[in-house]
């Protein structure tokens, strides 16, 4: 009897205690006003927040851990992410096994130029798509869109034989020539953003243009490209990062006399094995070259990791306006 009645008691203290004014307000902290408000619901975001930035961000751990530890500290068990001393070796060797200067320039060249390339050409593709009514428009957007869920590899095949009779192997055109037909890496993404971003803009703006007596041409370059300048920057970065970080596309149409980085570090052990002595114990049998595979790995990603770390206000608020969200 007294140890229901000491439960009774606590259950009608805990029941005036939340009809309180201060219970009220834990509460509504507790829970939150609209169940996505209070701590529960910001503790649970949180966690599965902190979840998938894990599962985002541990390879750029293993990488960064992995690329300053020695031999010695790759075979200890022991030695898990943090190395005993700072091994940088592996740089100098992922620099030589890369050729990263040669590597560097090549990848360089080729996602610059077609970036750029395909920021203009797909630009007008879609402000084309977007403002001009013509026969077949639909049947076109829906090609264009094709395009961008057949797989490369169906098409490699004949590619291969086209580039070859043109003699464009083993030379950056084989990337050039398509950017500016409007058919280079995910060109049918790029024309898609660029056509739901002119879709958006008003008609009053090309009325008032053709009024001043504007030629298509002028209403487009001195009008609606500035007016893009946020598709711009998403097109070129999303170009950019795809064009340097290719590697079966690179591998078909680009030989060992043009590598890049993709290819160089796929290519590594192999360029290493011809190499002076230092680097004799780097062959393809040896388990302990990782840390010199991930010093080349951070060394393929940190430029367009830059990149992103300087332009990625820009690059948010450009995906914000550019109608990808949509």
């Amino acid at each position: 009897m007294k140890a229901e009645k000491a439960v009774r008691s606590s259950m009608n203290t805990m029941v005036k205690f939340t009809r309180s004014r201060k219970g009220q307000k834990l509460k509504l902290h507790i829970i939150g006003r609209h169940l996505n408000d209070g701590w529960i619901a910001k503790i649970a975001i949180l966690f599965l927040l902190s979840v998938v930035s894990y599962l985002y961000l541990q390879p750029l751990f293993y990488i960064f851990s992995t690329m300053f530890k020695s031999v010695s500290d790759l075979i200890d068990p022991t030695v898990k992410w943090i190395p005993r001393t700072m091994h940088l070796d592996n740089f100098r060797t992922a620099w030589d096994g890369l050729m990263y200067p040669v590597a560097f320039t090549n990848t360089l060249v080729i996602a610059l130029s077609c970036s750029i390339i395909q920021v203009f050409m797909c630009a007008i593709t879609g402000y084309g798509l977007a403002k001009f009514p013509f026969p077949g428009r639909g049947l076109i957007t829906l090609l264009v869109m094709l395009t961008f869920i057949v797989p490369p590899q169906i098409i490699v095949l004949p590619l291969y034989i086209v580039y070859n009779k043109f003699g464009w192997l083993d030379s950056p055109l084989v990337f050039i020539v398509p950017a500016i037909f409007g058919q280079g890496m995910k060109s049918a993404l790029f024309i898609f953003i660029f056509r739901q971003f002119f879709k958006a803009q008003p008609a009053s703006l090309e009325e008032a243009a053709m009024l001043d007596g504007a030629s298509v041409f002028r209403m487009f370059f001195r009008i609606m490209l500035p007016l893009a300048r946020s598709a711009c920057l998403v097109v070129f970065l999303f170009s950019f990062i795809w064009y340097w970080n290719m590697h079966y596309e690179a591998a078909m149409f680009l030989p060992k006399s043009y590598p890049t980085l993709a290819i160089s570090l796929n290519r590594m052990e192999e360029n290493l094995a011809g190499l002076p002595l230092r680097f004799a114990t780097v062959t393809k049998v040896d388990p302990m070259t990782e840390g010199i595979k991930m010093a080349g790995a951070f060394l393929i990603i940190i430029p367009p990791l830059l990149i992103y770390m300087i332009a990625q206000r820009w690059f948010v608020r450009g995906i914000e306006r550019s109608g990808i969200i949509e």
